[in-house]
């Protein structure tokens, strides 16, 4: 049995690859990074360092690479393997589908079976986004719908980016945490659900993917942009969530969250089951053996602050289901002042651009443009007001603001 992986990186090699391998298939990957292809072809094998309470080296053996720039020989790979998966970044998909679309034309041609994608992307409504990118590339009569279960998951895994050092020991080597769980749309296969562990089958899958990103992602962007404003001199996610005052402030914002996906999934979330998702992510964030830094977690502005991200989709979400959200309001708002930098002091290029924009055009500007609301529409009128406020609050705010603001709304957080 054979797992084609799209993408070598840290979701790739460390959770997906690494489950498949464990439960005895065939992994191998795709991917562009010439280096990486042929380290992954030399070793034949890669290590996990597992960094937890309970600290673990696994060794994932029997896996190969293909170069992706190689569109026959991906194709070919596609053609072959009993199962699919992406791990590319949401960004990078369309760079992906003409191989697979190529491939799936062969796999058709040669008489072989339907096949499943795992598409595992940070990315609400990966199936019908990937759909309409394949569908584009491939002939007009293929049957996409009949042929290619495109199996959408919530990747609750959390990978830091590695130290150089570390890689110039071992390039292949990646750290993680020990949780092992990916959740993905039981509906979607168009074959037997794979028997491998750690697997986490849900028929109701939007809940899952809502969940995701508006309290396990919605929540390490607030520790990570109240964090940086407290105290730019902080590098750890684990420094944000020991201060009492980032804590509370972004388990309050994880709450709006939990109680709008309770009224709109309520045969699958209720306060019991909530409160320990976000108990449990709390502990997880504080994890100081992971390393998981604020720049990996709050980089990338203009996606993480985008209209169906995880902050401003919160919003929307908590107005639809009639729950006010002052704290994700405040994250949001604090998001605007993110500058975190690199180990040599470098931002990330599209946040420093970022920053650009909102020094020329202001921050309405970058409320419609990057944010998606819409001030003639009422509920959104009322989220951009209330963003707008607190944005200008916290550009006078005081040494004491967090405080102030925990304070001040202390029977809601």
């Amino acid at each position: 049995m054979t797992l084609l992986v799209f993408g070598a990186g840290n979701i790739g090699r460390s959770f997906v690859g690494q489950l498949f391998a464990r439960a005895g298939y065939r992994v191998i990957f795709v991917d562009v990074n010439q280096a990486l292809v042929a380290a992954l072809n030399r070793e034949g094998r890669y290590r996990i360092e597992i960094k937890d309470r309970h600290p673990e080296t696994i060794w994932i053996e029997r896996v190969s690479a293909v170069d992706g720039r190689d569109q026959q020989a991906v194709a070919r790979a596609v053609a072959e393997a009993e199962i699919l998966a992406t791990a590319v970044g949401p960004g990078a998909l369309s760079h992906i589908y003409p191989s697979i679309a190529a491939g799936l034309v062969l796999r058709r041609e040669q008489g072989r079976g339907p096949v499943d994608i795992i598409i595992c992307e940070n990315l609400r409504g990966a199936a019908q986004v990937c759909a309409q990118g394949l569908q584009e590339r491939l002939p007009a009569d293929f049957p996409l719908a009949e042929y290619v279960g495109l199996v959408e998951t919530s990747i609750g895994k959390m990978v830091p980016i590695m130290p150089e050092a570390a890689l110039r020991e071992d390039p292949l080597v990646l750290y993680a945490e020990a949780y092992n769980t990916l959740i993905l749309d039981a509906r979607a296969f168009k074959n037997p659900i794979p028997a491998v562990p750690g697997l986490d089958p849900k028929e109701n899958m939007a809940a899952y993917v809502d969940r995701k990103a508006f309290i396990h992602n919605l929540g390490h962007a607030a520790c990570a942009y109240l964090g940086y404003l407290v105290n730019p001199g902080w590098r750890f996610v684990w420094e944000t969530v020991a201060d009492a005052q980032v804590r509370r402030a972004a388990k309050g914002a994880m709450w709006e969250s939990a109680r709008a996906l309770i009224r709109r999934y309520p045969g699958e979330f209720n306060e019991e089951n909530q409160e320990q998702h976000v108990e449990e992510l709390l502990s997880r964030f504080a994890n100081q053996e992971l390393g998981d830094t604020i720049l990996r977690v709050g980089r990338d502005l203009p996606r993480k602050l985008s209209r169906e991200d995880r902050l401003v989709g919160a919003l929307l979400m908590d107005a639809a289901e009639g729950v006010p959200a002052p704290a994700t309001t405040l994250a949001l708002a604090a998001g605007f002042f993110f500058q975190a930098a690199d180990e040599h002091g470098e931002p990330f290029p599209a946040d420093q651009q970022f920053m650009q924009n909102l020094e020329q055009t202001g921050i309405d500007t970058m409320l419609g443009q990057v944010c998606g609301l819409n001030p003639a529409v009422p509920t959104e009128r009322a989220i951009f007001g209330a963003v707008r406020r607190q944005y200008l609050a916290l550009q006078s705010r005081s040494e004491r603001w967090l405080v102030e603001f925990v304070e001040s709304h202390e029977g809601g957080l």
